[in-house]
């Protein structure tokens, strides 16, 4: 019977094969949709609408997570997939931006695959060793609808208010100066906590 650090290697080593041999085929990101769609470069400012988004997605551990959850704190959402090498490397920014600004900041990897690829968004965690929470993103969220629509490419980040309204948004890798330049403008629009 093996045991846990053969366990946790075998799924390291079953995370870094998929990565691997599916380096390079990743699906290319669609062009943005409609006439007035900014490039996927776009990055700016999402003023906010007063609502604050809600939604609901499963752990890599099989636990709710719910963005009632994440109200009080600035959230940054990171919008990845497993098998692609720019959004291991923008976990990997977000994970240093996580330690900078720990407890005062939330930071959730939003993983856009099926739920059957829940055990490889497993494995992609542990084997990245992030300290925040892993999800898999709903079906609607993988199709780039629902209440942060348009963010199903990837790499992608959103910031949400203390409040879980949308105020920033970025399509593509953001390395961890921007990503921390961009948390600090969000801060600086609301203030500070009351």
């Amino acid at each position: 019977m093996p045991t846990r650090v053969a366990e946790r290697s075998l799924a390291r080593c079953a995370a870094a094969f998929a990565c691997a041999s599916l380096l390079g085929c990743a699906p290319a990101a669609p062009p943005p949709d409609g006439p007035d769609a900014k490039p996927l470069s776009s990055v700016g400012e999402a003023p906010a609408s007063g609502d604050p988004v809600s939604f609901t997605w499963q752990t890599t551990t099989g636990q709710p997570l719910t963005s009632r959850e994440l109200l009080g704190r600035v959230t940054v959402l990171v919008f990845v997939t497993t098998y692609d090498v720019p959004s291991q490397a923008q976990v990997r920014f977000a994970s240093s931006l996580s330690k900078q600004h720990t407890p005062r900041l939330n930071v959730v990897a939003v993983v856009l695959e099926p739920p059957e690829n829940q055990p490889l968004a497993a494995a992609y965690a542990d084997m990245l060793d992030l300290g925040y929470p892993v999800v898999i993103g709903d079906a609607a969220t993988i199709r780039g609808e629902g209440p942060l629509a348009g963010l199903h490419h990837v790499p992608a980040i959103a910031i949400l208010d203390r409040e879980g309204r949308e105020r920033f948004r970025h399509l593509g890798l953001m390395d961890q100066p921007a990503l921390d330049a961009a948390v600090k403008r969000v801060e600086a629009q609301i203030g500070p906590p009351k």
